[in-house]
């Protein structure tokens, strides 16, 4: 093989590598971005209907589970009735290391990444390496709707 044939190969393998490469990187980004975990459950909601300008309803309080909640990943909130109609939100992003939260479950708040709990009622933390509370969010119930507050 002459050195010029022999330099038309490296220049081939190089770009076989490098292609296969950018292929598996742009596969793990994409794996990345579009997954949205829900650890198993149902909790996680789409946006709320309407929207700006819209509705603005977030869920009817017949959505919310005694004792429970729901995510509303879209908004960035988590939506709790600890006891017969109390309504608590708030944020759905763990203060560990800013993972969504993925359940309500037992009165508490659950993050599926290192294992964070928070209480239903006040969002501090009742478990995990969580350091602070989650911050609560604003919420209004009006009728059977619950909205964002403004």
């Amino acid at each position: 093989m002459s050195a010029s044939q022999e330099h038309e190969v490296r220049l081939g393998r190089r770009t076989v590598v490098t292609g296969v490469g950018a292929v598996g990187v742009a596969a793990v980004l994409t794996a990345c971005g579009n997954s949205k975990d829900t650890g198993g459950s149902d909790a996680v909601e789409p946006a709320a209907e309407g929207g700006p300008g819209g509705s603005g309803v977030l869920a009817k309080t017949t959505d919310i589970p005694e004792g429970g909640g729901k995510i509303f990943a879209d908004q960035g909130v988590v939506v709790t009735q600890p006891k017969a109609g109390e309504f608590k939100a708030f944020s759905s992003k763990c203060t560990h290391q800013g993972c969504a939260v993925s359940s309500v479950s037992g009165g508490a708040i659950i993050c599926p990444c290192h294992g964070s709990k928070f209480d239903a009622a006040t969002g501090e933390v009742a478990g995990g390496p969580a350091p602070k509370p989650l911050p609560a969010a604003s919420i209004k119930v009006e009728g059977d709707s619950i909205m964002l507050a403004s």
